[in-house]
């Protein structure tokens, strides 16, 4: 305004100048502050910066050829406290962008209405608007001939939607709002087509527990009832089969998800709740389960499938955290190998299992012997982290020779960063479609030589993420510079000579990435249940109905999903663990109170108890006598025996014991594999040893001293009787007038003092009989101690 006061050819003057720069300086200011806050670079949309926001909500057709009508429609806010008056929308062609990074520049200053602007098209192409009042929002369509635009060359044109209008306050024609895109022109074949590969990733969370019913059948017990949410029509991964069965992809899946639909479209599956208990999935579910599963086989049908490990798991963190764990790397070569079997049984096509992905394609050495390990080839990277080191003035192929028989096979960063963010509002998908097809369309432009590109987007696109891929790739595979090929192909594809092959060191993986990964605890905690399995499985005549689960939720504890989930991940390692653990405590042994052992030798029983629903073998029973002096087991320090017990049952182990001296002896009974594993826990009881109770001595000492008693004083009796017999008969009398001669009693005569309470070695058992050696049994309880049989 100031530059427009001053006449051509005068000199202005100090007072002049000063205003005129001031008035610079304030006009500038707008601009300085918008460039300080530079948005970061992803899919451009409209915000507040501007008097007014325009939407771009479609834009068809995305790449337009000769003879075409572009229609443009969205809406306008006016997000000031001023109506705008003689408003209306047009639209701009501006610069040819000669390269990718021009492409970036525009995305990163898409709303700013301070940036230059092309032409209008006409005032034929416009929608007027009388009045745009605070906070309103007004709907417009225009369509224009593509011949109206004046395209040049063929490439990428910005192509810019503007609101022009008043103020109150800017009583002039102005910019007030704008949204810049993109307009691939390429109307005819191109003389070099790109070879492009785009992954289409079918992956999920965890959502299979280790928990399976009792039964034959092992009902599946899910952690909630989200999957079937998502495979419902509408649902994210029901589009993202409806919408991947009509287009040139390669499907990257991951097998655990194939199993766990497969377990849902079984019928009987339970949910977990809360309080630990499970309730029955709804039945409808099934049905949903098995429309999705028939629908994804005819849509891989004929094309590459590629199989993750089982579970997706997560190769940086086993890489940075898992090494030093011992087995971590075997978990991931048993993923590896269930992985091909789980999709061909599932989907009946044979699966590639020859790549591995790493989290956003970041790698470093460390990455990449894991990712091999299990026996992958083929690791998908991405330009951002194998980034281009010798200069090359285009894209290069995405096969790169690593060393040791590896493909490092690189996926383009801006392709398969395109579709990232927020893309529910339309305006926002439409412009990631644009930037997808202007970057594409820039790269098959930077050389005459073909090459093959590699699209890798995020692992678990948004339905609505999913709706805007696939809107790109229609518009990519029926454009005219792109050809679509396998994945497989791409990595067979010649590598450019001048592309990079050296793998960034270990201090460059991005530090974003490393907070997400899963710590060594994980790994601590996922070693310590693949122990606890182990030492569970040999027991089992059965072993498939714990290994298999329990193999398979290992798998998923390792997943990549897990990142940004901590307390969802803990949750389950620790449900994985405990379940381990209860099923393990069902091969018990029952607690023994003390035990009397009255005796020299008597055999003690020990019961093994089984509440599992198969048998159980393989045991060994050991009962040790910490006092082996006083109390042995089968005649030394322990005795071992074999243990079977059948599925529900108790099975009683009875051991020889001797005692050698009375006295207290603590008792150990622990089962052990046949391995000598200890196998639960131990149980101790007292074994309260009595050979002669010191009740049955008083007994016998008593009996006997009253037999010694009575009989010597009916001896003294009887010779007491005899002389005096003597001496009343006198000499020569003996025998006369008695009984048989030579008998001093006559029959049926006793001594009067003789009881007829005296012990008789025949007559019935009197207290003073002695005790005979070990108790009687009775059934009545045995109160604080048990008794053993002999």
């Amino acid at each position: 305004m100031a530059e427009a006061a001053d006449f051509q050819g005068t000199s202005a003057s100090p007072a002049r100048r000063w205003l005129r720069r001031a008035g610079t300086l304030l006009a500038g200011a707008p601009l300085l502050a918008g460039l300080l806050q530079l948005p970061a670079a992803g899919p451009a949309q409209a915000d507040s910066s501007g008097t007014v926001s325009v939407s771009l909500d479609s834009l068809s057709p995305s790449a337009p050829t000769d003879g075409d009508t572009v229609t443009v429609s969205g809406t306008v806010t006016n997000n000031g406290k001023q109506a705008v008056t003689d408003a209306h929308v047009g639209l701009r062609v501006g610069p040819q962008l000669t390269s990718r990074s021009e492409i970036d520049s525009v995305a990163r200053h898409s709303d700013e209405p301070q940036s230059g602007t092309g032409t209008e098209v006409g005032d034929k192409y416009e929608e007027k608007f009388d009045k745009l009042a605070p906070g309103v929002a007004e709907h417009f369509t225009i369509s224009v001939p593509v011949d109206k635009l004046d395209l040049g060359d063929d490439g990428v044109y910005e192509f810019d939607v503007t609101l022009s209008g008043q103020t109150s306050a800017q009583a002039w024609d102005q910019v007030l709002g704008i949204q810049r895109t993109f307009l691939p022109w390429q109307p005819s074949e191109a003389d070099t087509k790109t070879k492009t590969s785009f992954l289409w990733p079918l992956i999920s969370t965890a959502h299979l527990t280790a928990k399976t019913g009792a039964g034959e059948l092992q009902t599946p017990e899910f952690l909630d009832d989200d999957l079937a949410k998502e495979l419902a029509p509408g649902g994210r991964l029901a589009q993202m089969v409806d919408l991947g069965k009509d287009l040139d992809v390669t499907w990257v899946i991951d097998p655990d998800l194939l199993a766990s639909v497969d377990a849902m479209a079984a019928g009987n599956y339970r949910l977990q709740a809360a309080d630990g208990t499970s309730t029955p999935g709804p039945r409808e579910h099934q049905a949903v389960a098995k429309q999705w599963l028939a629908a994804l086989q005819k849509a891989v049908a004929g094309k590459e499938v590629v199989a993750l490990p089982f579970g997706d798991p997560d190769l940086a963190s086993l890489a940075h955290n898992g090494t030093s764990v011992t087995g971590s790397l075997s978990h991931l070569k048993d993923a590896t190998d269930v992985a091909a079997i789980t999709v061909k049984t599932v989907l009946h096509v044979t699966p590639s299992t020859d790549f591995a992905w790493p989290v956003d394609g970041a790698v470093d050495p460390s990455i990449m012997k894991v990712a091999t390990s299990a026996g992958a080839d083929r690791v998908i990277a991405r330009s951002d982290s194998l980034q281009e080191t010798g200069g090359l003035p285009y894209t290069p192929s995405a096969a790169r020779p690593v060393g040791g028989g590896t493909t490092a096979v690189v996926a383009d960063a801006r392709l398969s960063t395109a579709f990232e963010g927020d893309l529910t509002k339309a305006g926002a998908a439409t412009l990631a479609v644009q930037r997808f097809l202007a970057q594409s369309l820039s790269l098959n432009a930077q050389t005459d030589k073909q090459r093959s590109i590699v699209v890798a987007p995020q692992r678990m696109p948004t339905a609505s993420q999913a709706q805007a891929m696939a809107t790109a790739l229609k518009a990519l595979q029926g454009g005219t510079w792109s050809q679509s090929q396998d994945l497989s192909a791409a990595a067979k594809d010649k590598p450019d000579p001048g592309a990079t092959t050296r793998i960034p060191p270990r201090s460059a993986y991005p530090s974003s990435l490393r907070r997400q990964e899963l710590p060594k605890a994980v790994f601590d905690q996922i070693a310590r249940t693949q122990d606890k399995l182990d030492n569970f499985r040999v027991i089992l005549s059965d072993q498939s109905r714990v290994v298999t689960p329990f193999g398979r939720a290992i798998n998923r504890e390792m997943s990549t999903s897990w990142r940004g989930r901590r307390g969802e991940a803990v949750g389950y390692r620790d449900g994985v663990e405990a379940w381990i653990d209860d099923l393990t405590e069902q091969v018990k042994l029952i607690d023994k109170s003390e035990t009397k052992l009255s005796g020299r030798s008597a055999t003690i029983p020990v019961t093994v108890q089984n509440n599992l629903v198969q048998p159980v073998g393989h045991l060994v029973l050991r009962l040790t006598s910490t006092m082996p002096t006083r109390l042995k087991i089968g005649g030394k320090a322990y005795d071992e025996q074999p243990v079977e017990v059948s599925g529900g049952h108790s099975q009683s182990v009875k051991f020889t014991t001797s005692a050698n001296a009375n006295g207290r002896v603590t008792v150990l009974a622990q089962l052990y594999t046949e391995d000598g594993q200890p196998y639960g826990d131990a149980v101790s009881f007292d074994v309260k040893v009595t050979e002669v109770t010191p009740t049955v001595m008083l007994v016998i000492g008593g009996g006997v001293l009253l037999l010694v008693l009575a009989g010597f004083r009916m001896y003294t009796q009887r010779k007491r009787a005899a002389a005096r017999q003597a001496d009343e008969d006198g000499p020569g009398t003996a025998g006369e007038d008695t009984g048989e001669p030579g008998n001093p009693e006559a029959p049926g005569d006793r001594l009067p003092e003789e009881s007829d309470s005296t012990p008789r070695a025949d007559g019935p058992e009197q207290p003073s009989d002695p005790a005979p050696d070990t108790a009687p049994e009775s059934a009545d309880p045995s109160g604080t101690g048990e008794r053993v049989d002999r």
